[in-house]
């Protein structure tokens, strides 16, 4: 998750999928069980390299895989 290009289009993602889900940033941090300020920071890049197991929840929370979330 180190390159910008990746964490662009996994906060693009993030963002996407929520909205096609109807799901508020804060009902996506329960979801996942981390916390709803960091949704913020990836959604928004603020967060350079999420850590591997916190992008992990926010796919598990989708319902899809660390691949599909991150391509």
């Amino acid at each position: 998750m180190s390159s910008n290009k990746n964490l662009s289009t996994l906060a693009k993602n993030i963002r996407k999928l929520r909205e096609k889900k109807n799901i508020s940033q804060d009902k996506l941090s329960k979801l996942a069980g981390i916390a709803h300020n960091t949704i913020i920071k990836i959604e928004t890049g603020l967060i350079k390299n999420p850590k591997i197991e916190t992008v992990q929840k926010i796919a598990d929370a989708f319902g899809i895989s660390l691949d599909e979330l991150t391509k």
